[in-house]
């Protein structure tokens, strides 16, 4: 067979192992798994990583980038702020480009910088401006706790009480995925009382990917403004922010950007808001006109673009993992990742189905827009302990309550190998 992962079909699939050992032969993505160090067990057994959608491995260039800021302090110190490869002082502005690629943006729109829940409170104090009867917020029922906790905080803040001003959708009785017609009925309802809509772009729970244009469109068209919550979908499904006229969003870069635990966010912010200067926002030095910064000026001044919502200088030591990661991105090609992840998770779906009980269900959508890597596994009965077992076995997936395990196969290191033997040991567990 010659056939390329990313020309097939699910109609094309089959169970024999040397047919999972074919795809990843004739897998033109094959060499990038070198390009990390993946986990090993306490026995210092090689497992099959598929928790990529909650932290990525590490990139092998990571360690020359973090030493090389190291020995930039340990040589420079202060002198690094303007010296040697990487100046500090601008080192951020080498993640416009790169950043603007993945998310579907202009450079002028990105900024990297601080943590996710930072950025959420950052923009919901220049984009959440509640007047007269327009307060009110829409967002996801069962959205990850963060946007809820960002979310209500800033609505306590005011003095108003959330369950007055935040709405909440919710998936129809007997569904695990919401019907994007249920977000554009619930903005037209809200009507003149709609400040805000804030969704995750893609479900930390089923997976789904929620229809960011249609959503933003019925915000704009209601008179409220848009944003989502990227944490899940960046690195992980096409994104257009731009075109799609979204008026902001944030993400992390620890999951499918595989930059590691506590690595520096990311931030887009539409140019029509990006360039008004006058927009509120919370102000900090990093903020400020870089060429009036070191003038030490007590008005501030914000610099036009994304970088205007930055409070205080890059953090180097959690930037530059970024760096290797969106190079890897870069080198690849995002449209040749999402091809081969396409594939890779129809595959590793077909494999359950014919592995795996009936009583289990994937519940993330079957339908290839709707979708990334992750595939949400409900399993009645013991599904955390479900996941123990497949944890002790080699394969590093993860529990979410109440019945889900979720298993992630990520282009850039999973094979179809992987794939296939993760069902199978599934299907065993489960059939006892």
């Amino acid at each position: 067979m010659s056939t390329a992962p990313a020309e097939l079909s699910v109609r094309e699939f089959s169970t024999d192992a040397d047919y999972a050992r074919h795809l990843d032969e004739s897998d033109p993505l094959a060499s990038c798994r070198e390009a990390f160090e993946l986990p090993r067990d306490a026995s210092g057994r090689a497992v099959t990583y598929l928790v990529g959608n909650s932290l990525g491995p590490m990139p092998r260039a990571t360690r020359t980038m973090l030493q090389a800021e190291l020995d930039a302090w340990g040589g420079m110190a202060s002198e690094g702020r303007f010296r040697g490869t990487w100046p500090w002082y601008k080192h951020h502005e080498w993640f416009r480009e790169p950043l603007g690629r993945l998310v579907g943006a202009r450079p002028i729109e990105v900024v990297a910088m601080n943590g996710l829940s930072v950025n959420l409170h950052l923009m919901l104090a220049s984009f959440w401006r509640p007047q007269g009867k327009r307060v009110r917020i829409l967002m996801e029922a069962g959205a990850f706790p963060s946007d809820t906790y960002a979310i209500e905080s800033h609505v306590r803040v005011r003095g108003m009480d959330p369950a007055q001003v935040v709405v909440k959708v919710k998936p129809r009785d007997g569904q695990a995925c919401f019907d994007v017609a249920d977000f554009t009925r619930a903005i037209e309802r809200e009507g003149d009382t709609l400040a805000l809509v804030l969704v995750g772009g893609v479900n930390y729970f089923t997976g789904q990917v929620l229809d960011m244009p249609s959503i933003t469109a019925a915000a704009h068209k209601a008179g409220a403004l848009c944003g989502f919550d990227l944490a899940h979908a960046v690195g992980n499904v096409p994104l257009s922010l731009h075109d799609w006229n979204c008026d902001f969003a944030c993400w992390c870069s620890y999951k499918y950007l595989n930059a590691g635990p506590g690595s520096v966010a990311g931030c887009f912010v539409h140019e029509r808001h990006a360039n008004d200067l006058e927009r509120p926002r919370f102000a900090g030095w990093w903020g400020n006109d870089p060429v009036e910064r070191l003038r030490m000026l007590d008005a501030f001044v914000p610099v036009a673009g994304a970088d205007g919502w930055q409070l205080t200088n890059p953090p180097i030591l959690s930037a530059a993992p970024l760096r290797a990661s969106l190079e890897l991105f870069d080198s690849v090609g995002f449209a040749a990742l999402r091809r081969k992840s396409l594939v890779l998770s129809a595959y590793m779906e077909f494999m359950l189905r014919h592995t795996a009980p009936r009583t289990c269900s994937v519940i993330t959508p079957a339908a290839t827009h709707e979708r990334g890597c992750q595939l949400s596994i409900r399993i009645p009965g013991d599904a955390r302990g479900t996941a123990k077992a497949l944890h002790e076995r080699g394969f590093w997936c993860d529990f979410r309550e109440p019945d889900v395990v979720r298993a992630s196969p990520a282009p850039l290191f999973n094979r179809f190998a992987e794939a296939h033997a993760f069902a199978h040991a599934l299907g065993e567990i489960l059939k006892g």
